[in-house]
């Protein structure tokens, strides 16, 4: 019986768990900060009223009262609206913690339930591999098809794709800084400089435009406040007023490059993965290369293509071979012989055969060879041709 490791199959599920408790702990955060930032101008407006209220005419009160109802309706209203997504948000985290907690009632990797439990859990990693790739769509029929959408991280993913294509394409950091300042405790907390680099392109961009004026003082404004800990790049930053944009001179040359707008995308998105506990690389990269971290041998590194194994995904260096390009190889207790023409194992039931010319092939690929070949085998490696009854039977010890 082929029991579980459920203790690892959670590990790897971690993000798929704190994804949902993250934006909840972020949207509990955000609201309480809006509640306090409007019932606090309200207090004050009020006081305001109370001292001068003898100043003030009766249609002027009724104003003034009437814009903080105004104001108050309008922050119920948000309330409301955050108090429905934090309950969807609850029940999405209950519904995955529920599929999660099946796994303790598995026995065994044969039943036809942790059957159906993986062909979901595929599903749902297919589903993040797409969304990673702005594959929306199809990601979208998935979900639809099984009824997964507590299972996928659409909202999350639309937000990175909005603010990614608003970097890439339309070269504006206006939305990027939006989200900068909503979450600019998480990000001093983690110690990254994303916000800075986004107001380093800005003023860059002014200069671009010859807006020097301009420049400066968005320096003052926005640059100066990180002289702290960025003052070598605010230096740097600012010798830019003294270069064209066409400057030849490194490194000015690589700061006026366009190529920057996709390195600030790449750094948003894996700040974003990293407040969300998201993986860097999809899930569907990581279980892959977990696979085949088991089957890489030294063979699959040959530069000779006639050691590759056909039936070795390792092998394929044009496919799942590149996943497996940075992987150790594998280590194994016990060898398996494993025969180069079919990528069957060879054992007591397919004994390997060895040619004279010292290669070795299973029995039942030679076997099935000769049948072909009316008696005759050829080494697919040295081409040379042998009658079978040349060939020796090996015996593992």
């Amino acid at each position: 019986m082929d029991k579980l490791n459920v203790d690892h199959m959670l590990a790897i599920e971690e993000p798929f768990m704190k994804v949902p408790l993250e934006q909840l702990k972020r949207a509990v955060r955000q609201t309480q900060k809006q509640a306090e930032r409007e019932t606090a101008a309200v207090s004050s407006e009020l006081s305001n009223v109370l001292k001068n209220q003898h100043r003030l005419t009766p249609g002027e009160l009724q104003q003034t009262l009437d814009g903080l109802i105004s104001r108050l309706q309008t922050l119920r209203q948000a309330l409301e609206e955050s108090k429905l997504e934090e309950a969807q948000l609850i029940q999405r985290s209950k519904q995955r913690a529920a599929d999660l907690h099946k796994l303790r009632g598995f026995e065994s990797t044969a039943q036809p339930e942790f059957q159906q439990w993986c062909r979901t859990r595929l599903d749902r990693v297919l589903i993040d591999y797409m969304l990673r790739n702005a594959n929306v769509k199809t990601a979208q029929r998935l979900v639809d098809k099984g009824g997964l959408g507590h299972f996928a991280e659409s909202s999350l993913f639309a937000l990175v794709m909005e603010i990614e294509g608003e970097l890439k394409e339309q070269h504006s950091c206006r939305a990027a800084l939006q989200w900068c300042a909503e979450n600019r405790s998480a990000l001093r907390k983690i110690q990254n400089s994303l916000e800075f680099e986004l107001r380093v392109q800005e003023f860059i961009e002014m200069i671009r435009a010859r807006n020097t004026p301009g420049a400066i003082g968005y320096a003052k404004k926005h640059l100066t406040p990180w002289s702290d800990t960025q003052m070598p790049r605010i230096q740097r930053a600012m010798t830019l007023l003294a270069f064209s944009p066409a400057t030849q001179c490194p490194p000015y040359k690589s700061m006026f490059d366009e190529a920057r707008w996709g390195g600030l995308a790449n750094d948003f998105r894996l700040v974003i993965f990293q407040l969300y506990n998201l993986p860097a690389q999809p899930l569907l990269h990581l279980l892959l290369q977990t696979g085949l971290s088991a089957l890489k041998t030294p063979a699959c590194l040959s530069e000779d293509p006639s050691e590759h194994n056909r039936n070795c995904p390792v092998c394929q260096t044009e496919t799942l071979g590149k996943l497996a390009q940075e992987l150790p190889l594998s280590h194994h207790v016990n060898s398996n012989l494993v025969c180069r023409i079919t990528g069957e194992k060879m054992n007591e039931d397919n004994p390997p055969m060895r040619l004279p010319n010292g290669y070795v092939y299973s029995q039942a690929s030679l076997s099935d060879m000769a049948v072909k070949l009316d008696g005759k085998v050829k080494c697919p490696r040295s081409s040379q041709t042998f009658k079978l009854a040349e060939a020796t039977k090996l015996f593992i010890s």
